[in-house]
């Protein structure tokens, strides 16, 4: 991670200033503390505009995260016959395990789902979507998608966002590994869900047409992630990137437009839920920030 280095005060050929001249202090502002500047402006704004839904962030956000495996459990029951018929005739999965394939990921994500929304056992039902996610890259053969395999980082990242969030309130340690308090742990699962949070925008920017537009998006949302990757004013670039993400959802994703028929309907609707679970990740996110290993907790520090 990066570490503050202190003011810098340039190279000159000259020695440290006599008594009376410039003091060291007065130097002008580094870039970063620039942009934190201006940032800390549009973050008191967004608080004040925001502060009536603020108590509601953190449910919102869990809500989001898990909306997706509600939509795909709601899906498998519905389309029952054609997942049975495509595990058995493409994937080549035998008859009898594609229906216990089916009905365990069901069960997981409509159970895990609603650990999450209830916060009762937060992290067991984390590790049983994430179960979910593998299983599913393996059964549906989409492992090696790339699309795929970096939208998934980002809901995993978010699903850790939840985990992080759950150790808050309670102590407890893995069996076989050294005692590990729990801000430490919150702090270390903090800075793996920002990190894999981003990904899906790295997918974004690799694929598709460019346009002058995408561009655009692209270095801003790019800017955005890497702020929020090491931790400078994570709580605005978080923001940014749902409104980013938001506002392409609905532009990109929108299925309800799509005819009952159309063979893009399933796709978009499962990236739009997909979108908002990384989006309910972010709202994790700017709700308790990017914890101890970030740009924004040393800058406190020192």
């Amino acid at each position: 991670m990066a570490q503050h280095r202190g003011p810098s005060y340039g190279l000159g050929v000259g020695g440290p200033p006599t008594f009376g001249g410039p003091s060291m202090e007065t130097s002008e502002p580094g870039a970063l503390d620039t942009i934190r500047q201006y940032t800390s402006k549009i973050e008191d704004l967004l608080d004040t505009v925001s502060e009536p839904v603020k108590p509601y962030l953190p449910a919102i956000g869990r809500f989001l995260i898990v909306v997706t495996f509600l939509e795909d459990a709601l899906r498998i029951v519905t389309q029952w016959s054609d997942q049975l018929l495509y595990l058995n005739e493409y994937r080549h999965i035998p008859s009898g395990l594609t229906h216990l394939f089916l009905l365990a990921n069901v069960i997981a994500m409509i159970t895990g789902s609603t650990m999450v929304i209830t916060r009762k056992h937060s992290d067991y039902a984390v590790i049983g979507l994430m179960g979910v996610v593998v299983t599913q890259a393996l059964g549906y053969g989409l492992i090696f998608d790339l699309n795929f395999f970096l939208r998934n980082l980002s809901v995993i990242g978010g699903l850790l966002m939840v985990m992080s969030d759950s150790w808050v309130r309670k102590s407890k340690a893995f069996a076989g590994i050294p005692e590990i308090d729990e801000k430490d742990r919150k702090m270390y699962f903090q800075l793996a869900g920002r990190v894999l949070l981003i990904f899906l925008f790295v997918g974004f920017v690799f694929s598709g047409s460019w346009s002058v537009g995408r561009i655009i998006v692209s270095v801003i949302g790019a800017i955005a992630s890497i702020m929020v990757v090491v931790g400078f004013k994570a709580k605005f670039s978080a923001t940014l990137l749902v409104v980013i993400l938001s506002m392409f959802n609905l532009l990109v994703n929108n299925f309800w437009t799509l005819h009952e028929h159309h063979p893009h309907k399933d796709f978009a609707k499962y990236d739009f839920f997909q979108i908002l679970s990384i989006v309910g990740g972010l709202l994790l996110l700017v709700n308790s920030g990017p914890g101890q290993f970030s740009i924004d907790e040393k800058k406190k520090v020192y």
